[in-house]
């Protein structure tokens, strides 16, 4: 893991200190690890300590391998700082992450968590929107139909903040994995979209927030609106994201 997470010139890490694209300068309110082995079910490491701090961050990554990894730094957007509230989040075989946030989500917290069946709340155990938007995906057909589900949470909640009178935006760059394929979303109702890359390279598949070095010109942006999905044996895919804002807005990237 070390290979993409502590040695490139803009590793996680580094992006930890400083990030170049983001809302924040500084993502220091946590980390976390999700990664696949030789069980169905992923493992998962998880602090509220900055990821630069951690010795036990750099000596893991530095011998796991994994050909299916996730790893996330956090920048509350107004929630605790706890290891319930790190990214990336677990239930069964799935694990999901999130850079963004539901506008105004105090405001709207209540009709959001409604939109999580009785079955998946119980793995509700933070506060953040993160969890309750991956929790309403599970609760949407998440395992038939990933694009439909994603995007048919993305339009719920939108519906939710605009019956509110909510006027701060919804912004997801998401990432999701159910052991054997990875699917990304990049999507943002105003003109602030958060950055979102992909590089290919033998079949190998690296979907990053900031590109990790600025000598390789590999990098590519994941277009906004767009769902990607990628199984390992071709190029990723992408499909256009049905929600009725794009068709109204000229998006460009942040």
């Amino acid at each position: 893991m070390d290979d993409l997470i502590t040695r490139p010139d803009h590793s996680l890490i580094a992006q930890s200190r400083r990030c170049e694209q983001a809302k924040v300068d500084m993502n220091g309110d946590g980390f976390g690890l999700g990664w696949y082995g030789e069980r169905p079910i992923p493992g998962l490491y998880r602090d509220t300590q900055p990821a630069w701090g951690d010795e036990n961050l750099r000596s893991l990554t530095h011998q796991i391998k994994s050909n299916l990894f996730f790893a996330h730094v956090r920048a509350s957007t107004g929630t605790a700082t706890s290891r319930a509230n790190c990214h990336p989040f677990a239930v069964g075989r799935y694990l999901f992450m999130h850079n963004g946030q539901i506008g105004g989500y105090e405001q709207v917290r209540r009709p959001v968590e409604a939109l999580i069946d009785d079955h998946h709340y119980q793995f509700r155990v933070g506060t953040t929107d993160s969890e309750a938007l991956f929790l309403a995906m599970l609760s949407h057909g998440l395992a038939e139909d990933p694009y439909r589900s994603m995007q048919t949470v993305l339009n719920k909640v939108r519906q939710i903040m605009l019956a509110a009178g909510v006027k701060s935006a919804l912004r997801v760059t998401a990432a999701l994995s159910d052991g054997e394929r990875l699917y990304a979303l990049r999507y943002s109702s105003d003109q602030v979209v958060p950055s979102l890359y992909y590089r290919l390279c033998n079949r190998s598949l690296t979907v990053v927030s900031e590109p990790l070095d600025t000598g390789e010109a590999q990098w590519h942006a994941v277009p906004t609106g767009h769902f990607l999905s990628f199984g390992g044996i071709a190029a990723p895919s992408f499909m256009p994201l049905d929600i009725p804002e794009l068709a109204d807005r000229a998006f460009v990237p942040a």
